[in-house]
């Protein structure tokens, strides 16, 4: 991957080249932002550059012709390692790791231009309704990785996508290799969420911000989360139990990586509503619910009275949902706060109004 192959991130690419002419090149780099904006591919950029072998200063780029360019493009150099979240499959039936997927994983970064998303990783193995981890053998093979000598006598690179999904024996187990590294080698963690990152990985780590693009959902997601979220609200409001169980099931067979997506989603449809009721400014094109009379009406009942609340209660569930919770019951759980919060709103939302 070539920085001038990634939309929209030429002005951090440009940094992080400088950095390496300039030779203050940090072992251990957390590029933080949406894999969908390109944080794992800048990382495989930032390590293919480093490696060119025909780079020229102040071009801003690798030279994508040399050996080097070439196995860093196809994904098969020698001393460039990945890491990423694993769980058991139909093949793999126990103790998953990032070395038995390493054929699969080059081909999903392939097909989806290094920016596929980890809800597309999961579909990509045809496990939507499990969570991957990066495990203690993982880091027990980093380690080892770093130790080894160089195949080509430059850098070795290993690269951990998603490394908020590290669980704690893993980050335990890196600690002391991100104070003390090998000579010649770089860490390069890629991750969406710095708060589910640990403090002692975070305070060991040179932090690179990857600016968020908006291009973390497709347009026909969004689409199924707006008819999704149209029903629910529906069902909250009027707290039919038949229909709102129906709706927990469904949901709760989309996968869990859909359902945190969803929760996403709701935070900000509804902070969207709210900018609209309280400031005027109207739903986005991509916010709109595609319902005429529910873009109309539903904003009415997002109100300093219940905005807070409400997103907290889906942050709380999107957490949940991440630790593995039954998700039917989080999900139960939560219809039922946020019908309260929404039949409360229908009187509490004209008294705000007469007193603005």
């Amino acid at each position: 991957m070539q920085f001038k192959d990634i939309e929209g991130q030429q002005v951090l690419a440009n940094k992080l080249t400088e950095i390496i002419d300039s030779g203050r090149i940090s072992h251990a780099q957390l590029f933080l932002g949406p894999t969908a904006s390109g944080s794992l591919a800048l990382a495989l950029a930032y390590a293919q550059y480093l490696c060119c072998q025909q780079r020229g200063e102040g071009l801003h780029d690798s030279c994508g012709v040399c050996p080097s360019c070439r196995k860093y493009a196809a994904l098969e150099h020698p001393d460039l390692h990945l890491v990423f979240p694993t769980t058991t499959t139909a093949t793999v039936t126990s103790k998953p790791c990032s070395d038995d997927f390493q054929e699969e994983f080059r081909t999903f970064l392939n097909e989806h231009g290094q920016c596929g998303t980890e809800d597309e990783w999961y579909e990509f193995l045809g496990v939507e309704n499990k969570q991957g981890q990066i495990r203690e053998l993982d880091a027990d093979n980093i380690i080892r990785t770093m130790g080894l000598k160089s195949y080509e006598g430059g850098y070795k690179v290993v690269v951990v996508w998603m490394a908020e999904r590290m669980n704690l024996s893993a980050a335990n187990t890196l600690l002391k290799t991100l104070e003390e590294p090998e000579g010649k080698t770089l860490l390069l963690l890629v991750a969406e969420s710095r708060d589910r990152m640990l403090p002692t990985i975070l305070s060991r780590v040179q932090q690179v911000v990857v600016p968020d693009l908006g291009v973390g959902m497709t347009a026909g997601r969004r689409e199924e989360f707006a008819a999704m979220f149209v029903s629910w609200m529906r069902l909250l409001f009027k707290l039919n139990m038949q229909p709102l169980s129906a709706w927990v099931d469904k949901t709760a067979a989309a996968g869990r990586e859909t359902q945190k997506q969803f929760l996403q989603y709701a935070q900000e449809a509804l902070r969207a509503c709210f900018l609209q009721t309280a400031a005027g400014i109207r739903l986005t094109r991509e916010l709109e619910f595609g319902d005429p009379k529910f873009d109309q009406s539903f904003p009415n009942l997002i109100t300093p009275h219940n905005i807070e609340a409400m997103c907290e209660a889906l942050n709380e569930a999107q957490y949940a949902i991440s630790r593995n919770a039954y998700d039917k019951i989080t999900f139960m759980q939560l219809s039922f706060k946020m019908s309260r919060y929404l039949r409360r709103a229908a009187g509490n939302a004209n008294r705000w109004r007469s007193n603005s």
